[in-house]
């Protein structure tokens, strides 16, 4: 439910052995990663596939996850309604944009060959 170009802040907590348990795993890029309580992420959740591991029978693991649901950019983009409800022409607009939606919300992403440009751009060095 989360929106496609938007972050997910994940907080790991309680009393659990983090080399035997609790792990981040993200399987679009084929990673685990020890994830010890207090222990703090932002990924795009949306898109990418993620669980944590099972910790041991007498340890306690507690998350707080945030995340931007989708449903309030479209109430927005809608005009501050419902889809259904919204105007004709805006209706019409969101038609028109629905096959390729989410590939450009994607394309917002960074890929690895345009990490260095974007580095660039952040410290003024266009």
């Amino acid at each position: 439910m989360n929106k496609a170009a938007g972050w997910c802040d994940i907080t790991a907590m309680g009393p659990y052995d983090h080399k035997k348990g609790g792990h981040l795993v993200l399987f679009d890029i084929n990673k685990v990663i020890e994830f010890p309580p207090g222990s703090h992420i932002l990924i795009p959740s949306a898109i990418m596939r993620h669980a944590n591991t099972a910790i041991q029978p007498y340890e306690k693991r507690m998350g707080f996850t945030q995340y931007a649901a989708g449903g309030l950019f479209r109430w927005v983009d809608n005009g501050f309604c419902k889809s259904k409800e919204a105007r004709p022409e805006v209706r019409a607009r969101m038609a028109a944009e629905a096959p390729t939606r989410f590939e450009n919300l994607l394309n917002l992403y960074s890929k690895l060959e345009e990490l260095e440009g974007d580095r660039a751009v952040v410290h003024g060095k266009q």
